[in-house]
Protein backbone atom coordinates (compact mmCIF):
# COMPACT_ATOMS: atom_id res chain seq x y z
CA UNK A 1 0.00 0.00 0.00
CA UNK A 2 1.40 3.37 -1.18
CA UNK A 3 2.23 6.57 1.45
CA UNK A 4 -0.72 9.04 1.35
CA UNK A 5 1.15 12.03 0.44
CA UNK A 6 -1.04 15.36 -0.21
CA UNK A 7 -0.23 16.45 -3.64
CA UNK A 8 2.72 18.79 -3.76
CA UNK A 9 3.85 17.27 -0.30
CA UNK A 10 7.49 15.71 -0.16
CA UNK A 11 7.34 11.78 0.79
CA UNK A 12 7.24 10.71 4.76
CA UNK A 13 11.05 9.03 4.97
CA UNK A 14 9.73 7.47 8.60
CA UNK A 15 6.56 6.54 6.54
CA UNK A 16 8.63 4.68 3.65
CA UNK A 17 11.04 2.61 6.64
CA UNK A 18 7.73 1.85 8.61
CA UNK A 19 6.55 0.43 5.33
CA UNK A 20 9.93 -1.14 4.37
CA UNK A 21 9.67 -2.42 8.17
CA UNK A 22 6.52 -3.75 7.81
CA UNK A 23 6.97 -5.31 4.58
CA UNK A 24 10.40 -7.40 5.46
CA UNK A 25 8.08 -8.71 8.68
CA UNK A 26 5.63 -10.15 6.40
CA UNK A 27 8.07 -11.65 4.20
CA UNK A 28 10.27 -13.49 7.08
CA UNK A 29 6.49 -14.51 8.00
CA UNK A 30 5.53 -16.24 4.73
CA UNK A 31 9.01 -17.71 4.46
CA UNK A 32 8.82 -19.15 7.76
CA UNK A 33 5.12 -20.73 7.06
CA UNK A 34 6.69 -22.11 3.81
CA UNK A 35 8.60 -24.08 5.75
CA UNK A 36 6.81 -24.89 8.75
CA UNK A 37 4.32 -26.27 5.66
CA UNK A 38 6.77 -28.30 4.76
CA UNK A 39 7.72 -30.50 7.95
CA UNK A 40 3.82 -30.82 8.38
CA UNK A 41 3.48 -32.41 5.30
CA UNK A 42 6.41 -34.39 5.87
CA UNK A 43 5.48 -35.56 9.07
CA UNK A 44 2.09 -36.40 7.68
CA UNK A 45 3.93 -38.91 5.06
CA UNK A 46 5.81 -40.60 8.13
CA UNK A 47 2.10 -41.16 9.95
CA UNK A 48 0.56 -41.90 6.22
CA UNK A 49 3.43 -44.65 6.16
CA UNK A 50 3.44 -45.79 9.80
CA UNK A 51 -0.61 -46.13 9.80
CA UNK A 52 -2.07 -47.02 6.93
CA UNK A 53 -4.11 -43.93 6.78
CA UNK A 54 -5.13 -41.44 4.17
CA UNK A 55 -3.73 -37.68 4.41
CA UNK A 56 -6.52 -36.47 5.55
CA UNK A 57 -6.43 -38.98 8.64
CA UNK A 58 -2.63 -38.49 8.81
CA UNK A 59 -3.13 -34.89 9.43
CA UNK A 60 -6.02 -35.10 11.81
CA UNK A 61 -3.27 -37.59 13.86
CA UNK A 62 -1.14 -35.14 13.54
CA UNK A 63 -3.44 -32.57 15.08
CA UNK A 64 -4.53 -34.68 17.29
CA UNK A 65 -1.20 -35.42 18.63
CA UNK A 66 -0.32 -32.02 19.40
CA UNK A 67 -3.42 -31.32 21.46
CA UNK A 68 -3.09 -34.26 23.26
CA UNK A 69 0.53 -33.55 24.35
CA UNK A 70 -0.07 -29.43 24.04
CA UNK A 71 2.90 -29.05 21.92
CA UNK A 72 2.53 -26.93 18.41
CA UNK A 73 1.74 -28.95 15.63
CA UNK A 74 5.05 -27.70 14.30
CA UNK A 75 7.04 -29.03 16.64
CA UNK A 76 5.18 -32.68 17.02
CA UNK A 77 6.19 -32.18 12.85
CA UNK A 78 9.87 -31.66 13.32
CA UNK A 79 9.79 -34.24 16.90
CA UNK A 80 8.32 -36.72 13.95
CA UNK A 81 11.03 -36.46 11.38
CA UNK A 82 14.00 -36.73 13.79
CA UNK A 83 12.39 -40.15 15.32
CA UNK A 84 12.17 -41.12 11.24
CA UNK A 85 15.71 -40.68 10.97
CA UNK A 86 17.10 -41.34 14.96
CA UNK A 87 14.57 -43.14 16.43
CA UNK A 88 14.40 -40.85 19.22
CA UNK A 89 11.38 -39.56 20.42
CA UNK A 90 10.45 -38.25 23.59
CA UNK A 91 7.60 -40.28 25.40
CA UNK A 92 4.60 -39.10 25.40
CA UNK A 93 4.75 -37.85 22.01
CA UNK A 94 5.81 -41.70 20.92
CA UNK A 95 2.81 -42.57 23.41
CA UNK A 96 -0.18 -40.45 22.05
CA UNK A 97 1.26 -41.11 18.10
CA UNK A 98 0.43 -44.90 18.92
CA UNK A 99 -2.50 -44.33 21.34
CA UNK A 100 -4.14 -42.27 18.11
CA UNK A 101 -2.82 -45.15 15.32
CA UNK A 102 -4.50 -47.88 17.45
CA UNK A 103 -0.69 -48.70 18.18
CA UNK A 104 -0.10 -48.38 21.85
CA UNK A 105 3.39 -50.21 21.92
CA UNK A 106 4.84 -48.56 19.30
CA UNK A 107 8.56 -47.73 19.99
CA UNK A 108 10.18 -47.55 17.05
CA UNK A 109 10.13 -45.52 13.60
CA UNK A 110 8.80 -46.69 10.76
CA UNK A 111 10.43 -49.64 9.43
CA UNK A 112 13.00 -48.84 6.68
CA UNK A 113 14.19 -45.83 8.81
CA UNK A 114 17.56 -46.45 9.82
CA UNK A 115 18.19 -46.58 13.83
CA UNK A 116 21.10 -44.27 14.68
CA UNK A 117 22.84 -45.52 18.16
CA UNK A 118 25.36 -42.82 18.47
CA UNK A 119 27.80 -43.77 15.72
CA UNK A 120 27.57 -43.25 11.85
CA UNK A 121 26.12 -46.57 9.82
CA UNK A 122 28.38 -45.33 6.85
Amino acid sequence: MPPTEAPGQAPDPAADSDQVFRLQEEVRQLKEAVVSHAVVDQAIGVVIALGGVTPDEGWIVLKDVSQHTNIKLRNVAETILIWGRTGVMPPGILAALGARLGRPGLSGPPSGSPRVSGRSSR
